[in-house]
């Protein structure tokens, strides 16, 4: 395995956990703390050359192999860490790229999207995150647009959203595969986690296929995290390929 897909599962870690307001005053989206200081802390937010998110304009049609996406299990809680909310999980739910298995940890939301599609930015963009047993990550993208046909899942897990270093137990059966489209057609690219430390080797999947939220679930979102998109970064000599 080439190096520079290592990444060890410990760099999730705090994304699972509320932050501490100390924690959570090392970086930001606005003010001092905002994507541009990152740097100043986290070197290789400003040195990396494979950062995200991107802008897929051009891309490059390839024989990839198909996405397995085996979500079996069911959302168990709501974390507002101060920078997200994120969605935890138990139960078997998997993604399987070329015979490789890696487990879903959690999803977490953005907004507005922080991947574009053609200089295109969406609403809000979901981020599943897997790892493997060697602790390499492989993200899943998926945007959403606003409009009056809501997508069923992301309804019932919004219901109720948590303040700030909260967490909301949830009740209802909700599978993380009620918010994935259809289609698994995908652009796969190099990049990183887009929050600090910034660390490179993650393996990216945008699906093409975006899902349906209301505005009123968005801005719900936006009232407890905020604005939380990174700017976009510079592609530098990376190429983004397309499944068929």
């Amino acid at each position: 395995m080439n190096r520079k897909w290592v990444i060890k599962l410990s760099i999730l870690l705090p994304l699972t956990l509320p932050l501490s307001s100390q924690a959570a005053a090392e970086w930001g989206y606005q003010g001092e703390q905002g994507s541009e200081s990152w740097g100043k802390t986290f070197s290789t937010c400003g040195e990396g050359k494979n950062q995200s998110p991107v802008d897929i304009q051009q891309s490059i049609d390839a024989n990839l192999t198909p996405l397995h996406i085996n979500y079996q299990g069911s959302i168990t809680e709501l974390v507002n860490n101060g920078h997200t909310v994120q969605a935890n999980v138990s139960g078997k739910n998997t993604l399987t790229l070329a015979g490789e298995s890696f487990e879903l940890k959690q999803f977490h939301f953005h907004t507005p999207s922080e991947n574009y599609l053609q200089g295109k930015q969406y609403p809000l963009e979901v981020h599943f995150v897997h790892a493997n047993s060697k602790g390499e990550l492989a993200v899943i993208g998926v945007m959403f647009a606003t409009g009056e046909r809501e997508n069923d899942g992301m309804k019932s897990l919004l219901s109720t959203l948590p303040d700030t270093n909260t967490r909301q137990q949830i009740t209802a059966t909700i599978s993380p595969a009620d918010l994935l489209p259809r289609s698994r057609e995908y652009y796969r690219f190099n990049g990183s986690l887009t929050t600090p430390p910034c660390s490179e080797g993650v393996r990216w999947f945008v699906l093409k296929e975006h899902l349906t939220s209301t505005r009123e679930e968005v801005d719900a979102l936006q009232q407890v995290m905020g604005n939380n998109a990174r700017p976009l970064q510079p592609l530098n000599a990376r190429t983004i390929l397309s499944s068929p």
